[in-house]
């Protein structure tokens, strides 16, 4: 299924997941790919994606867990392969990179995390 690509790339209400930590950390995520946008040949701001990112996922599987979530296991499955293509991406970042990172997280909330609304 395919979303919308918001431009410029922000977080706005359509992502909201009714958690206020998560869309707070949805929020970052977005800024964090927003930022490697503007300036593609900065590595530090690709580690910044991966750390803010891997603290989300930390974040929101331990909901998942302390609420049993019936879809935790595939959920952390989706997180640590987006994390091992974020790992492995290098600056500079090419316009595929970007417009894929782009639209997994818009896909993944808008497909993947919308079924927890309520939830967790």
């Amino acid at each position: 299924m395919s979303f919308e690509i918001p431009d410029p790339y922000v977080w706005d209400e359509s992502f909201r997941v009714m958690y206020d930590n998560i869309d707070a950390e949805h929020k970052a995520i977005f800024e964090c790919i927003f930022n490697c946008a503007k300036d593609p040949k900065s590595a530090p701001l690709i580690t910044k994606l991966y750390d803010v990112t891997a603290d989300h996922f930390t974040d929101e599987e331990g909901m998942m867990v302390k609420a049993n979530y019936s879809d935790t296991a595939n959920h952390k499955q989706i997180h640590k392969d987006f994390l091992a293509k974020i790992k492995s991406l290098k600056a500079p970042l090419d316009d595929a990179s970007l417009k894929w990172a782009k639209e997994w997280l818009v896909g993944h909330i808008k497909g993947i995390d919308f079924k927890y609304k309520g939830k967790l």
